[in-house]
């Protein structure tokens, strides 16, 4: 028969003989193709013999594929193709046991490329015998998997690939997949390979995973079970030996480098010719096998790398041990220990520096460069990973309010870091320009982060900033401003509540001052006066001021525009009340005594000693206790104007007599002389700031005890009943944002509220209070 001329479409035998011839053609001769005209007409033969009418020929051919088990009766009669697709699994077990057979001849590499190439061809000429099938998929085989006649019956494509899998697959695979884990080894060694043939035999092995109850389904089960496992298997062995043997003859640094570079190929590795879903179990075994085996090892070498600030080896360790579970802790626990030593160390460099340790900016300096050293490492080598961050900052917590200048006491870093501010807030030479001091100020609020008492800060950087705006020396209202809202920002509004207001005052007082010189103007008694008069109305409750202590007698040249000011004070706000704050105010006094000289002096000066100096406009020399009576000021008052005055030889003593002695007679000293015009003689003793230091600190601890006894009462009136651990414990949680209470403070503050009755012990319970109402 012509192989272009249809069988009769009765004759089985002749359909068959003309399908194998073309079944050859495909399978065997497939590089010489098909024409269309040739397919076409194998098509037709499968389409013509199936669609036939006679259905009663050949029963006996298809009750050999029905299956012998009870089955329910069919509803339609069975379709004809069943002996075609007999008859065309036994070609495919027959052509595929004959691929099989030549395999047997290699071993290996040579192996992989036999089985290579016969898939590639095989899966090819597979797609064209399922086209030529297509009539038997549509009819019979679609009817035998939708009635369940047979469980064992598939498309023409699958049919071909589940034939593979039998009949050569499960032949070849053991020395298959051992030549592929060979391959995989030699390349991890370091040896160029052709991945394209590991590539095409694994997707080979995908493509055989057929779900035999849905051939229209797929899955992983060849892949796995097969080829993963042990290629898993292979990879463990592998690295563990590679691992031990390298880590015992080289450095932690070099180690580490390997592994990185391991782990990196393999996830090279399934991108090349692993299935993607492998990436899951193979890169957990390498991490395992490469960190977390060599944990101990790794650890041991964090300080080292830490000590030398090796930043890219420390990242390196810090991306490894990331991978494995609990593996950065003892790194975040070191690192947390390595800062504070750090830390410590520089504090107690400057310590040993009298002046260091006392001066502001460098204590400052010395605190921002350590935490800039180490929050620099935090971001590069560890990504500014939380757990790293929170060490950090428990360090650097540690040394900021412990160190060598605080000696034990958490409240100098405060003070210390407001006097800081105040050197940058106050006008100087030195002052920075407005971008830089943004940057500085930030700075600041660095350090401020860590400090544990900010009542203390609060307390020093309202009194600084009190006297930088009572005496006109801020730098600029934009950086007050602008450092308030950085304090608000980081405490709240009520931690700036007043300093904001003393800002405001400011304000108002310019507005007030320019109202007052407007009526003084206008005012024809007063447009004689040679004063020029400035003032400052200050909320009470907003500064942190005092009233004086000690009378004093206003002098004559300023009493008028201090009378008219009341005057109009009061007249704009009845019922206001100013209390006149002389211990704050100052002048500044022009010399026209001294007759030797061609310039003219200008003394800055404070209301007090503006006091003691205009009394020498009607004699030169007056006694301890003439000035005393005239001023009307205290001796404490009295002596430092006095004294600041005689050290710069204004006034004379004679020889031997000190400032404040009884019947000592000071004398204007008529030959004075200076480099500079204007003499600043407004200067606090050394003296004076200890005691006010010290003033301000027992002001700090008075204000904890009533800040403790309203928290005690606050959660006490919320909770109504409550323990005495519970009650401390909760007090240092409600105040710790502000500063750190002490326990003995705490107790000494519940006895203090159960004597004033705010609350009381539980009767039968010692360790438990309740709230009064």
């Amino acid at each position: 028969m012509s192989s272009m001329q249809l069988p009769p479409q009765n004759d089985f035998d002749a359909t068959w003989a003309f399908l194998e011839d073309g079944l050859d053609q495909v399978m065997c001769r497939f590089e010489q193709g098909l024409t269309r005209a040739r397919y076409s007409i194998l098509y037709s033969a499968v389409h013509n013999y199936c669609a036939r009418s006679d259905s009663a020929i050949h029963t006996s051919q298809y009750n050999t594929i029905q299956s012998q088990s009870a089955r329910k009766p069919t509803p339609t009669p069975p379709l004809i193709g069943g002996e075609v697709y007999i008859n065309l699994c036994n070609y495919l077990k027959k052509h595929l046991e004959n691929i099989r057979k030549e395999s047997e001849q290699y071993m290996d590499e040579s192996l992989l490329q036999y089985y290579t190439k016969q898939w590639t061809r095989f899966t090819a000429a597979a797609r064209v015998v399922n086209n030529i099938f297509m009539y038997l998929n549509r009819y019979w085989v679609k009817r035998e998997i939708d009635e369940d006649r047979k469980s064992d019956v598939y498309d023409v494509f699958s049919l071909t690939l589940y034939s593979w899998k039998q009949y050569m697959f499960e032949y070849v695979h053991y020395n298959l997949i051992s030549a592929v884990l060979k391959l995989i080894e030699k390349q991890r060694n370091g040896e160029v390979i052709e991945t394209g043939l590991i590539k095409n035999v694994i997707e080979s092995f995908v493509s055989l995973g057929l779900d035999h109850n849905d051939s229209s389904k797929s899955n992983l089960d060849v892949y796995r079970n097969y080829f993963e496992k042990p290629f898993l298997d292979a990879t463990e062995i592998y690295y563990k030996t590679e691992s031990e043997s390298f880590i015992s003859q080289n450095s932690i640094p070099d180690y580490m480098k390997k592994a990185e570079i391991r782990l990196s190929e393999e996830e090279s590795r399934v991108q090349m010719y692993l299935h993607p879903s492998t990436h899951k179990t193979l890169v957990p075994i390498c991490e395992t096998v490469l960190v977390k085996n060599q944990e101990e090892s790794i650890w041991d070498g964090f300080q080292g790398l830490l000590d030398l600030d090796k930043q890219d080896d420390l990242h390196r360790m810090y991306t490894l041990l990331a991978r494995i579970q609990d593996g950065l802790n003892p790194l975040r626990a070191s690192f947390e220990s390595h800062v504070k030593k750090a830390g410590l160390s520089a504090i107690e460099r400057i310590s040993q520096s009298e002046n260091e340790a006392s001066d502001p900016k460098s204590y400052v300096d010395t605190l921002l460069e350590s935490h800039k050293k180490y929050n620099d490492l935090t971001q590069s080598a560890f990504c500014g990973e939380a757990g790293f961050v929170a060490a950090l900052d428990k360090a650097c917590g540690e040394f900021v309010n412990r160190n060598k200048v605080c000696r034990g006491a958490s409240n100098k870093s405060p003070e210390l870091l407001a006097r800081f501010c105040d050197q940058l807030l106050k006008k100087s030479a030195k002052n920075p320009e407005e971008e830089e001091l943004e940057d500085v100020l930030n700075n600041v609020m660095t350090v401020f982060k860590y400090v544990e008492d900010k009542d203390v800060f609060q307390k020093f950087y309202s009194k600084m900033l009190a006297k930088r705006l009572v005496n006109g020396t801020s730098a600029s209202d934009d950086a007050e401003g602008s450092m308030i809202s950085k304090l608000k920002e980081a405490c709240g509004f009520e931690y700036t509540s007043k300093l904001q207001r003393m800002l405001t005052d400011m304000s108002l007082s310019k507005e007030l001052n320019e109202e007052f010189k407007g009526s003084v103007q206008r005012d024809t008694e007063t447009q004689s006066s040679n004063a020029d008069f400035n003032i400052l109305v200050l909320s009470a409750g907003s500064w942190p001021l005092s009233a004086p202590s000690t009378s004093f007698n206003l002098p004559d040249d300023v009493v008028q525009m201090y009378d008219k000011f009341q005057q109009f004070y009061q007249t704009k706000h009845i019922g206001r009340k100013l209390n006149w704050l002389f211990q704050l105010s100052k002048a500044e006094l022009k010399t026209h005594y001294l007759k030797s000289s061609k310039v003219s002096y200008t003394f800055m000066v404070s209301a007090y000693q503006m006091g003691v100096l205009l009394q020498y406009n009607n004699a030169d020399s007056y006694t301890y206790e003439e000035l005393e009576t005239s001023t009307a000021l205290a001796p404490e008052a009295l002596n430092p104007a006095l004294g600041i005055l005689v050290k710069a030889k204004v006034l004379l003593l004679r020889d031997g007599a000190n400032v404040g002695d009884a019947g000592t007679r000071y004398v204007l000293n008529h030959e004075f002389k200076s480099k500079k015009v204007r003499i600043n003689l407004n200067m606090q003793m050394k003296m004076e700031q200890k005691a006010e230091t010290d003033e301000t600190h027992k002001t700090i601890e008075e204000d904890r005890m009533f800040v403790m006894q309203a928290a005690i009462v606050r959660i006490m009136k919320t909770r109504k009943v409550m323990k005495h651990v519970a009650l401390i414990d909760e007090v240092i949680t409600q105040l710790q944002s502000r500063f750190k209470p002490r326990v003995p403070a705490i107790k000494k503050c519940i006895d203090v509220l159960l004597e004033k009755e705010y609350i009381e012990r539980v009767e039968n319970q010692k360790d438990m209070y309740s709230y009064v109402a």
